[in-house]
């Protein structure tokens, strides 16, 4: 949700915004009308209960010859302060609805366009050149299954289609990037969380995923519970109704669960292996700053990310996501992508999001600073994807007999070893 006070004082930079997105105009101009009548229903309401007591003063005052008339005219008066609130009441919630549906403002250098304009902003390592080594690369599914690392039959088996089983040297090089991934963010001086992977609806609308992303979550209607895509939430709803100490800002949590997503919407795509999946585990970084430490934070996260990626030897790009395909809550997003050598190009595998006070002000998070109680700014970031960061590390360290060189990094938590062998 935004700061109510810019549907009065810059209602163009919004219209910018909505443009930018490729959404509503016209749910500028509602707006700016939704909350003309809320004021104004607010402003008479408040004039009818002040008739309302000074009326009950002079009841309280009045003969035996005048009460009767006004009497009258107190009930009279209570029945239009009820139908005031009632009307009031009506312009709130219509004001709060059209609110709630309005996307977080893009900055104003936010590339336009959709899906497909990303813009690159950097290019870090050179993909291999398999045919100078005298190969074509297997894919991730082939080698895992040489491998014995992923079983996608037995997945499909027990669960259904995009579920899988990671077995083997497959699990135990999970494990490892997460307690590399762990390890990291230790550094980084995050505090690691376990988090919920089902939360209640106000996590879930609060986070902003109740909008334009809702087909793509799993609901559980007899415990009105939501499946989380992403530990964003959970660790977004950590601190709902509560107002935190500005000098403790800002406070970095990094959560893992795991994952869940329906991929409506995706029919056809990816279907083969785990790049698209239904579930999948990952680490994820969170942030609760100042308002105008968000960008600065931002950028952080992203060289947190790309330091990540960087270390596992992975060549990838880093692009920054145009208008047109930000989700609700975030205003500006830059995502990473990993090469994946069977398919000859780029594919996503990190994102991170500056969400400025669009969050916590619909999870009423608040900080109470010098100049008083305000919001404070969210942003996310993933550290490690698991199954796509799986993909990346089988697929660049591949060798001609199938097996697969473990990134150094990494051979710490799998004992010191150096290649996952058939």
């Amino acid at each position: 949700m935004i700061d109510p006070k810019l549907i009065r004082t810059d209602p163009d930079r919004l219209r910018r915004a909505q443009e930018a997105r490729g959404e509503s105009v016209e749910l500028i101009d509602q707006l700016i009308q939704a909350d003309e009548n809320r004021r104004d229903s607010i402003a008479r309401s408040e004039a009818l209960r002040a008739q309302q007591k000074d009326l009950g003063r002079q009841v309280a005052k009045a003969t035996p010859d005048t009460r009767p008339a006004l009497l009258a005219q107190a009930k009279q008066l209570a029945e239009q302060v009820k139908e005031a609130e009632a009307t009031t009441g009506l312009a709130e919630a219509q004001f709060t609805d059209l609110m709630m549906a309005l996307p977080n403002p893009v900055f104003e250098d936010v590339p336009r366009g959709g899906e497909d304009d990303a813009v690159v902003i950097e290019s870090v390592g050179v993909p291999r050149d398999f045919a100078a080594e005298g190969f074509a690369p297997r894919d991730h599914l082939e080698l895992g299954e040489m491998l014995g690392a992923i079983d996608m039959d037995r997945g499909a088996k027990v669960s259904g289609s995009r579920f899988y089983f990671l077995t083997g040297q497959g699990a135990l090089l999970e494990l490892a990037l997460t307690q590399y991934a762990v390890s990291r963010a230790l550094e980084w001086g995050f505090t690691p969380m376990i988090v919920p992977s089902l939360v209640k609806p106000s996590a879930m609308d609060g986070t902003g995923f109740l909008g334009q992303a809702a087909e793509d979550v799993y609901h559980l209607p007899d415990d009105d519970l939501y499946l989380v895509g992403t530990s964003e939430v959970a660790m977004a709803a950590y601190h709902s109704d509560e107002i935190l100490d500005a000098d403790q800002l800002p406070l970095r949590y990094m959560g893992y669960s795991p994952c869940f997503r329906r991929e409506a919407g995706s029919y056809g795509k990816d279907t083969r292996g785990i790049f698209r999946v239904h579930w999948f585990d990952k680490v994820e970084m969170f942030v609760y700053c100042r308002p105008e430490d968000s960008e600065a934070e931002h950028l952080a996260i992203l060289d947190f990310e790309k330091s990540f990626i960087s270390s596992l030897g992975i060549p990838f790009q880093v692009l920054e996501v145009a208008a047109g395909d930000l989700g609700l809550s975030a205003a500006r997003k830059f995502d990473c992508y990993g090469w994946v050598p069977s398919q000859e190009r780029y594919r996503e595998i990190t994102s991170t999001s500056n969400c400025t006070g669009f969050q916590s002000r619909r999870l009423n998070v608040r900080a109470r600073y010098a100049e008083g109680i305000g919001p404070v700014a969210t942003l996310n970031g993933t550290l490690c994807a698991m199954t796509r960061m799986i993909i990346m590390i089988l697929e660049n360290n591949q060798n001609p007999d199938g097996s697969v060189r473990v990134p150094e990094v990494l051979r710490p938590f799998l004992g010191g070893r150096e290649v996952l062998t058939p």
